[in-house]
């Protein structure tokens, strides 16, 4: 299964910072091999992106969505305004947007249909503190916040979107799981999506590991089976360190 790395800028870099760093990476592009580039800018920089990244297999990407297509919903942005810059992807769930802006799975749920339906490839976000990891509640929140968002959609229609399995406690900490304890949680991530699913969609999805990957950590990731990429956050602000984390997994991913 190819390998998705994913950069999530969250809310960093203005519209000519972004043309530099497009610019920049694309240059690189030829080291990447078979590993699938995503760039998650804001919402302000995604149209010159769109214009850098022409004629580039670099795909761009959204960080939200409103679960409308238009409407008196001041500061939302629906996905018409997203696809008319040719992106093709919308991270939801962020755990940023869980626990600092309150978005709750019924409304994740309302976006990821609203996502599907416009043929967006949905990267839905789920993961657990640190408080329920010390009370050995991951397998349990990790399966709430999937039945949330993926209990009664067609299976047909989600087998092309991804789940990004990012405990909230390692994002931004420097400390990452174990390559073990991601590859648990993505293989808990499949078996949960197959019996919410079926038709072989778990098995379908594409998983990918977010919290304080880097180039030194993610070969440990990617190389087991159950883990098809990365969702990178700090890491992916500089073209050289984000660029040598792709190179990093494409060699392990072998």
């Amino acid at each position: 299964m190819k390998l998705i790395i994913a950069a999530n800028w969250k809310m960093h870099k203005t519209a000519a910072e972004t043309v530099i760093f497009c610019e920049q990476l694309k240059r690189r592009e030829s080291e990447f091999g078979g590993v699938e580039v995503l760039l998650c800018p804001p919402f302000t920089a995604l149209a010159p992106a769109a214009s850098a990244l022409e004629g580039s297999a670099i795909r761009l990407g959204a960080q939200n969505i409103s679960w409308e297509e238009q409407g008196a919903y001041t500061g939302e942005i629906a996905a018409p305004m997203l696809k008319e810059f040719g992106v093709s992807h919308v991270i939801l769930g962020h755990s940023e947007r869980r626990h600092i802006f309150g978005e709750e799975d019924v409304s994740i749920r309302k976006k990821l249909e609203r996502a599907l339906q416009a043929g967006l490839v949905p990267i839905l976000c789920v993961g657990e503190t640190e408080a329920q990891r010390k009370g050995g509640e991951t397998g349990a929140v990790l399966e709430r916040q999937l039945r949330a968002a993926l209990e009664g959609l067609e299976g047909e229609k989600v087998k092309e979107m991804i789940i990004a399995y990012e405990p909230v406690w390692a994002i931004g900490s420097g400390q990452a799981a174990s390559p073990g304890d991601a590859a648990d949680a993505a293989s808990l991530v499949r078996r949960v999506a197959e019996k919410h699913l079926g038709g072989g969609a778990g098995g379908a999805l594409r998983v990918q590991y977010g919290g304080s990957v880097n180039a030194g950590n993610i070969g440990s990731f990617v190389s087991l089976p159950p883990v098809n990429g990365a969702l990178v956050g700090g890491a992916s602000l500089e073209v050289d360190t984000f660029a040598a984390l792709v190179v990093a997994a494409g060699e392990a991913a072998g």
